[in-house]
């Protein structure tokens, strides 16, 4: 599929998460297969955008085109301002974040819950496409609640406003991450418009991509949370739709691989303080479910040293690598 000028590498692409899809992550996701991995959202608010936490999730160094950077906000000339900004900070295209159901943002009537206000709505997608001559894109949920699922009449505003693809994450800003994701709305949407639709909500293998995508019509899929343990699922899942095969599945020395150099990435992006604290969330996700993980993990948790805690595991996955060879 195409996003304005960019075609994308596949139809798989790695879902914006806080505190997950950062640059090292977001060139993992790349390597192993995503046609693109969108940012972590940016505010939209100018006093912050010097903050270190911004000054990080602008920074695109070393990254892929296109770059996608998510923006949030909820006042239309601000949300135009953080769209300019971004692009002259290496962004490629603009994705505006009216999905995310986290109450800190929708209590400032940001996130999905603008969904409950379609004419504001429509002034900060007109404003922000405006704005900046990159292409801009969209990330909704199907409505506010079961009893307002306007998800066909957001995508109609977008497609007039100039959206050039549209993200539908299959649940209500009301459902959370709870219960299951429903692809009806998704497909709906895609029957009423012309621009790219991206269907996003449990996606986890390389199956349920391939019924979403035939079920909705969806152009691509996006995958989030099950990604986090197994960035592989980006290339399996490309070599699955294209093949009706699966890959091998990772051996415990890719994995090894993998991580040791995703920990290296992590301490050169934050330095070694900080590196070691994002780190820890990635060594919990892909270690405690390896033998005598659980165990690990209580002890590297407490490493507070990067050259400590990248020593321990390279010698927990030799560990693993002799016990596998002896068996």
């Amino acid at each position: 599929m195409n996003i304005g000028p960019y075609e994308l590498s596949s139809q798989t692409i790695l879902a914006p998460m806080a505190g997950i899809t950062d640059r090292p992550f977001r060139q993992l996701c790349r390597k192993m297969g995503a046609g693109l991995a969108v940012s972590e959202m940016v505010t939209s608010k100018p006093e912050l955008w010097d903050s270190k936490k911004t000054r990080s999730r602008i920074n695109h160094e070393g990254e892929t085109s296109p770059v996608s950077v998510q923006v949030l906000g909820t006042n239309p000339e601000q949300i135009a301002q953080a769209a300019q900004f971004n692009a002259r900070h290496g962004a490629d295209i603009i994705d505006i974040n009216m999905g995310c159901p986290a109450k800190k943002v929708c209590n400032v009537s940001a996130g999905s819950a603008l969904l409950k206000d379609e004419k504001r709505v429509a002034a900060i997608l007109e404003q922000a496409v405006k704005s900046v001559s990159v292409p801009v894109t969209l990330k909704i949920r199907t409505g506010w609640d079961t009893a307002n699922r306007n998800a066909v009449s957001i995508a109609s505003i977008a497609e007039s406003s100039g959206i050039q693809a549209l993200t539908i994450h299959g649940r209500t800003r009301a459902c959370g991450f709870s219960g299951k994701a429903e692809y009806d709305t998704i497909a709906s949407v895609k029957q009423s418009v012309g621009i790219p639709i991206i269907a996003n909500g449990d996606i986890n293998s390389a199956e349920t991509a391939q019924f979403v995508l035939q079920y909705t019509g969806a152009d691509a899929v996006m995958i989030g949370r099950a990604a986090k343990n197994n960035p592989w699922i980006f290339a399996d899942t490309n070599y699955f739709l294209n093949t009706g095969k699966h890959l091998s599945l990772p051996t415990l020395q890719e994995k090894y691989t993998v991580i040791v150099d995703l920990l290296k990435s992590l301490y050169a992006f934050y330095g070694d303080q900080h590196g070691v604290k994002i780190a820890r969330k990635h060594l919990a996700w892909n270690i405690k479910p390896l033998p005598d993980g659980e165990q690990f993990w209580q002890q590297i948790n407490r490493i507070s040293d990067a050259s400590r805690q990248l020593s321990m595991t390279q010698e927990f996955f030799m560990r693993c690598l002799d016990r596998k060879s002896a068996a």
